[in-house]
């Protein structure tokens, strides 16, 4: 960069870069990376735009645009995403989460009246992003949630102190309901297991390919291979009238729907749409 590069100069140069490259959201990274670069919110960025950058500044700057360039995921980058009603710590060895699993959240907190004790379960937690936002909205609540990943369990520890819900959560290590003992029973069993078709992982946006955690997308041969485990295994963690809510992939509503409805568990099963108007959580109930 020249002498006097100001806020609206560099991120007007930013956008430009992005958009050269084909990132998605070129005015949004930019906005994101300048903020967090400066130390400043989104908002804070247009109330200064004409302020020039020292060569700290700058340097510090160039460094988050070089890592953007090479398709690292923005939430990486800057160290969060925010989901639902909250702010979740993410880094790499974790799934950034996605605004259509807030669909999952709100069906899940359907099935947990206020002021009643509910134990969930989530499997797969990730960041913590679906069950941690549960017991935010829920105070009388508790999670157990479970993951194979030392750095999942370690965010979400991080984002559990964070929202003042950690003695709430019960976090463990192992395979789906492995880490639960013999006789643990729940009212909610959460899950978005990965569910993306192997032969697609390296169709995926670079983001996602490149930098997000193959265990966290890959489902297998048709992307269900996790889906048939817990549509077989959680009807003998749920107490009856308990529910298991699943998230799915595009198109594969109708495939899951079925896998529960084999088992012969439930009473009932049904697929709730996203804001898109896409199926994108199987919600069942234990008979």
């Amino acid at each position: 960069m020249s002498e006097r590069w100001t806020i609206r100069r560099v991120l007007a140069w930013a956008t430009e870069d992005f958009k050269k490259r084909g990132l998605s959201s070129p005015r949004l990274d930019a906005e994101l990376l300048v903020a967090h670069g400066l130390g400043l919110s989104r908002v804070g960025l247009y109330m200064d735009l004409d302020r020039p950058l020292d060569d700290e500044e700058r340097a510090k700057l160039r460094e988050l645009v070089t890592r953007r360039r090479a398709h690292e995921p923005i939430a990486y980058i800057v160290g969060f995403r925010d989901f639902y009603k909250h702010r979740f710590a993410v880094r790499p060895g974790v799934l950034v989460p996605r605004p259509e699993t807030e669909s999952l959240v709100e069906a899940a907190l359907g099935f947990l009246p206020e002021g009643e004790p509910r134990c969930v379960v989530e499997v797969g937690v990730g960041s913590g992003a679906i069950g941690l936002s549960l017991l935010a909205e829920r105070a009388a609540a508790t999670l157990v949630g479970i993951d194979l990943s030392d750095v999942a369990l370690e965010v979400t520890a991080e984002n559990a102190r964070a929202l003042g819900v950690a003695d709430r959560a019960d976090l463990r290590k192992g395979d789906l309901f492995a880490p639960l003992a013999a006789d643990e029973r729940f009212d909610l069993v959460v899950s978005n297991p990965p569910y993306i078709p192997r032969a697609e992982i390296e169709t995926l946006d670079p983001d996602v390919r490149d930098h997000e955690p193959r265990l966290a997308l890959d489902g297998g041969e048709d992307g269900l291979d996790l889906h048939r485990r817990l549509a077989r295994e959680a009807p003998a963690r749920l107490v009856s009238g308990g529910a298991i809510l699943v998230e799915v992939g595009d198109h594969q509503a109708e495939a899951v729907t079925a896998l529960h409805r084999e088992t012969g568990a439930y009473r009932e099963t049904r697929a709730v749409s996203d804001l898109g108007g896409m199926p994108r959580v199987v919600v069942s109930v234990r008979a």
